[in-house]
């Protein structure tokens, strides 16, 4: 009946893998994150200050992600193993996913705080709280430079941009805070401000959360359409069907593909095989592939057809 005739990888090549530079910068970044962590901390303690306090507690979070995003970098480089056939690109995913759900932490701990201040306002420095809100956006957006011009290499670094952009809104919501509290007297706006922080880093970070348990899964990447590629191996010359056709994400941008086609006796397998590794690699940018091939007679096929007659 069937006859499994050939089982062909392509040769692997991954793109995009993170660099000493690209480390670099996120040292210059961790170590920018660690100053002013201790000027928040600082200031928030002498102004009274929760926004402050809230954003020191984002930026401990974001020393935390920068620090495990380059070691998942460094990790990544480490060569495939017998035990480890596909090498270690996943470290970049589970870093991410650690750092998408410590944004959800941190926005929990920042309401539970809010929560705790709005029954009972202290008194803030509204002066001294926008003076080191100002002097931490400053920080963060050069930070936010630094690291933007590596942003959709990888999910890794996409979260670790997410914890800087969330750093972002807080130094705007505690110069809010401040402002409000400058102009009206009114306390409440501290929290009130550290609320709505807490929901955008939720916001935030739920694609990043998302994706990466959709990759650890296993599951179709969202930027490749199955139907698509069906409809373009169906048009390769002697492939009579294809079917067991899997796509599947390594890590960010690289993804791998099983598929078991169906030629007659007598097809030219080579030159099947060559057209079908060309159109995935040119038309989809998929490299990464596996071909099975499944060679039927035609005897069989007869008495296939005259069961399904006897039925």
């Amino acid at each position: 009946m069937a006859d499994h005739h050939r089982l062909s990888s392509t040769p692997h090549h991954v793109p995009g893998q993170p660099t000493s530079q690209n480390r670099r910068r996120f040292g210059v970044v961790l170590a920018i994150t660690l100053t002013f962590l201790i000027i928040e901390v600082i200031g928030g303690w002498l102004t009274g200050s929760l926004a402050l306090l809230a954003d020191a507690g984002h930026l401990l979070g974001d020393a935390g992600a920068l620090t495990l995003a380059m070691v998942a970098m460094r990790v990544m480089e480490r060569p495939a193993t017998p035990t480890k056939t596909y090498g270690y690109h996943r470290a970049e995913i589970l870093a991410a996913l650690f750092n998408g759900l410590a944004l959800w932490l941190i926005a929990g701990l920042i309401w539970h705080e809010a929560y705790r201040r709005l029954l009972q306002p202290p008194p803030v420095q509204s002066a001294g709280l926008m003076a080191v809100a100002a002097v931490g956006l400053a920080a963060n957006l050069v930070s936010y430079l630094l690291l933007s011009p590596l942003g959709r290499q990888s999910l890794n670094t996409r979260a670790a941009l997410l914890h800087l952009i969330g750093d972002i809104l807080g130094s705007v919501g505690a110069l809010l805070a401040g402002l409000l509290i400058w102009l009206t007297g009114w306390a409440p706006a501290d929290p009130l401000v550290s609320i709505v922080i807490g929901g955008l880093i939720m916001v935030t970070s739920w694609g990043v959360v998302k994706e990466s348990i959709d990759v650890l899964m296993e599951g179709t990447p969202k930027d490749v359409d199955l139907a698509e590629i069906m409809a373009a191996l169906a048009t390769v010359r002697g492939l009579d069907a294809v079917h067991d056709l899997h796509v599947w994400c390594l890590r960010s941008g690289v993804h791998a593909l099983t598929v078991h086609g169906e030629i007659e006796e007598g097809s030219d397998d080579t030159a099947i095989l060559a057209e079908m590794t060309r159109l995935l690699g040119e038309r989809f940018n998929l490299h990464h592939t596996t071909i099975q091939f499944d060679r039927r007679t035609a005897p069989a096929l007869v008495q296939i057809n005259q069961i399904n007659i006897k039925r």
